[in-house]
């Protein structure tokens, strides 16, 4: 039986450990970052993978800097490496060490979207469909060679939410249907493209906020490729509002200003226009301090603090 180490930390990386604990390998090790402070009350707590892990009575090595604290890995003398969102890189002693390498689940088609956020970028991007790479890792930011490469349409009504559980299963999937290649040795290795590599670093709270210059679809991919994390939001009346969702409005609106308020439909939604001179319809919010409401439900509440003729910013 091959011994793998697994190495993941968020919810992602959850259904390929699980799907490797019911196959005929055996998990060796789990590794995943240390627990953090979450929440308004910061309390201490464990990343999924970990959770995961204890449920099946795995030994789990939580290590705050793996390139200062990896060698404790070798005593479990695994064959093969698996990481899956972990979010460190690993030393290049480490890489080599197992006889058949180390090899990464990664949620894009490299050489695109390289980086820790592909599944935000292709959605913000715009992108009709995005997929799993299987690679082997090297010191590089995801620049291995790859293995295997399975694509997925984003329909257009996707979120950030929906592709993670869509790519998380596929990721699962094509895991298994290609580790037996790897032990037999009888893989692919698949050079990338340097000329064709794009980035997709982790999001900075200046691309949370909305530019209603952009167009319509633009704006639209924003709240989308930032639902349900980490959020779009916009200022309103001096206050922060986060967009948790909108529609799109094909409607040509003249003469008005980017950010503009349009229209107001109490049951349903308040539509802003944008750069394009077409709208988006606000169908989800967060005002300051408040929970998250559909916009039907805040306007029943309040109804005179959405008007036609103000301005987001």
């Amino acid at each position: 039986m091959k011994k793998i180490v697994f190495m993941g930390t968020p919810d992602f990386s959850v259904p390929i450990l699980q799907r490797l604990l019911e196959s005929e390998y055996e998990v060796v090790l789990v590794v995943t970052q240390p627990d953090r402070p979450k929440g308004r009350k910061r309390v201490l707590s464990p990343p999924p993978v970990k959770v995961e892990a204890l449920k099946h009575d795995l030994p789990v090595f939580q290590p705050e800097k793996l390139q200062d604290e990896y060698e404790e890995i070798f005593q479990y003398e695994a064959d093969l490496i698996i990481t899956a969102a972990y979010g460190q890189l690993l030393p290049n002693e480490l890489l080599e060490h197992p006889p058949f390498g180390a090899i990464n689940v990664h949620a894009s088609l490299l050489p695109e979207l390289r980086g820790g956020a592909p599944i935000h970028y292709a959605i913000l991007d715009g992108k009709k469909e995005t997929g799993i790479t299987i690679m082997y890792m090297v010191e590089k930011l995801d620049a291995g060679d790859m293995i295997a490469q399975q694509s997925i349409p984003i329909e257009h009504t996707d979120h950030v939410g929906t592709m993670h559980d869509k790519l998380s299963t596929l990721g699962a999937d094509l895991l298994l249907e290609t580790l037996p290649s790897i032990f037999d040795r009888s893989n692919k290795r698949i050079k990338q493209d340097e000329a064709l590599a794009t980035f997709a670093p982790n999001i900075t709270r200046e691309q949370e906020r909305i530019d209603w210059l952009k167009t319509n679809e633009a704006v639209y991919n924003q709240i989308r490729g930032l639902h349900p994390w980490p959020v779009a939001y916009t200022t309103y009346a001096g206050e922060r509002m986060k967009i948790w969702w909108a529609e799109l409005d094909d409607t040509i609106y003249e003469g008005k200003t980017p950010g503009e308020i349009v229209q107001v439909t109490e049951d349903e939604s308040f539509t802003v226009v944008c750069g394009n001179n077409k709208g988006v319809n606000i169908t989800e919010i967060q005002p300051a301090g408040k929970k998250r409401l559909n916009v039907a439900e805040f306007l029943r509440g309040n109804p005179d603090l959405i008007k036609v003729g103000q301005t987001l910013e």
